[in-house]
């Protein structure tokens, strides 16, 4: 399982996240405290939000711990609004295109969990994309299928629906042609003006969330693990949506509606480009 952390609120140096906490992400990347996995060295990424609508995207392959240059970007880099992840992969090959964040355009994703079997539906789940966002698959991770899939649709009208749809539709192949889990997952994602997490599986196993408000820093950090102790951090209930919005946050009930459980209909769509 992989390991993240995001931000957003008054503009922070990322580092005060990433690296400098006792129990920071880089900190987890060598020692997680709450995932299947102490070690995540599967790569890393940063997506980060400034003067312009798109975010800038750092990733290596590198365990995070041992790369110079992101302890200095992020000692540099000052932003309202971040993602950072470190990766321990589930079973895809180890590249910059499997790292996270994703990005498309304004939007940034990223994802720790796995839907279970995903290598015996990939090309089942692939043809869920639609084809006007297939050109930004990029790598071979589930995490980035299921990035395109929910912004077919239509993420960003609708973001919870649309990841429910999306979730949904991925469960409904592993369910059918898969392994148990089927799915867990947290995920966080950004259209550069709100930051947004979820925190689901189909067991009761749903990997760790955390949020906390800060008022000395005027911001909030979202994490998979607290970055210190004796810090108040809010758990996130499993099946949970979060909005996060300046000071307000808004958790609601996360609920895919998977075909082959409880009756339910999936409502995965396809989108083509007008």
């Amino acid at each position: 399982m992989c390991r993240w952390a995001a931000y957003i609120g008054e503009p922070l140096f990322l580092e005060e996240i990433v690296s400098r906490p006792g129990h920071s992400l880089i900190h987890q990347s060598h020692g997680a405290t709450e995932a299947k996995s102490a070690i995540n060295a599967d790569g890393f990424g940063i997506a980060w939000y400034g003067e312009r609508a798109e975010p800038g995207l750092f990733r290596d392959i590198l365990p995070a711990w041992s790369d110079p240059n992101l302890r200095s970007l992020t000692a540099q880099v000052r932003s309202p609004l971040f993602l950072a992840h470190v990766r321990a992969s589930t079973g895809t090959a180890t590249s910059r295109n499997n790292c996270h964040p994703f990005v498309v355009g304004a939007w940034s994703f990223m994802h720790n969990g796995q839907i279970g079997g995903y290598e015996s539906f990939r090309r089942d789940a692939e043809m869920l994309i639609p084809d006007h966002l297939y050109p930004h698959r990029r790598g071979a991770t589930d995490s980035e299928a299921l990035f395109l899939v929910a912004l077919g649709e239509g993420l960003a009208e609708d973001p919870k629906g649309a990841l429910e749809r999306a979730t949904a539709a991925l469960e409904t192949l592993s369910r059918a042609k898969g392994a148990a889990p089927h799915v867990r997952m947290t995920v966080a994602f950004s259209d550069g003006r709100r930051l947004y997490a979820v925190r689901y599986a189909t067991d009761d196993a749903a990997p760790s969330l955390y949020h906390r408000w800060s008022d000395t820093r005027g911001g909030r950090a979202v994490v998979s693990e607290p970055l210190e102790a004796g810090e108040c951090w809010e758990r996130v209930p499993p099946a949970s949506f979060c909005t996060f919005d300046g000071a307000d946050a808004r958790v609601e009930p996360f609920a895919p509606r998977c075909r082959g459980r409880g009756g339910a209909r999936g409502t995965a769509r396809r989108r083509t480009a007008a």
